[in-house]
């Protein structure tokens, strides 16, 4: 959005950027170091021709200070995941070979996969699925 909003039309694509501080060509802004090409040695030049200046430094600030900022960290599983592991555990509580067996188990998961499935569950969700397994200790002791 940085770059978006500096952005002149009415210049190219590299004046752009060099206004900005930023590399039109990465090969161009850090050069690899040739070594020996067939018997003989390239030179080569450390500075650039013509330095540019940039106009625009603070697209690149801003940029740089969005870039220092610590990622947002978002555990969540999919829906589809969550629906999955309830509907198995809904229907054959702890029996995990019984789940491998079930048509809803569209994936084919073997019943390792799905005891992994359930614990990555268990761990983003405790309380949830606590309640959810007293919920259906619950509706066992209404059905007896």
């Amino acid at each position: 959005s940085h770059v978006r909003h500096a952005w002149d039309p009415a210049k190219s694509v590299a004046q752009n950027l060099a206004d900005m501080g930023l590399a039109e060509d990465p090969n161009k802004a850090v050069p690899i170091a040739r070594k020996k090409l067939l018997g003989t040695e390239m030179e080569i030049d450390g500075q650039e021709k013509g330095k540019k200046t940039v106009r625009k430094p603070y697209v690149l600030n801003e940029m740089e200070y969005e870039a220092s900022l610590p990622e947002k960290k978002s555990n969540t599983l999919s829906r589809d995941l969550i629906d999955y592991v309830r509907y198995m555990i809904q229907n054959h509580g702890e029996n995990y070979k019984e789940m491998a067996r079930d048509e809803k188990n569209y994936y084919q998961d073997t019943p390792k996969q799905i005891k992994r499935k359930i614990n990555v569950y268990k761990n983003f969700y405790p309380e949830e699925y606590k309640v959810f397994v007293a919920s259906l200790k619950q509706e066992k002791m209404d059905v007896q």
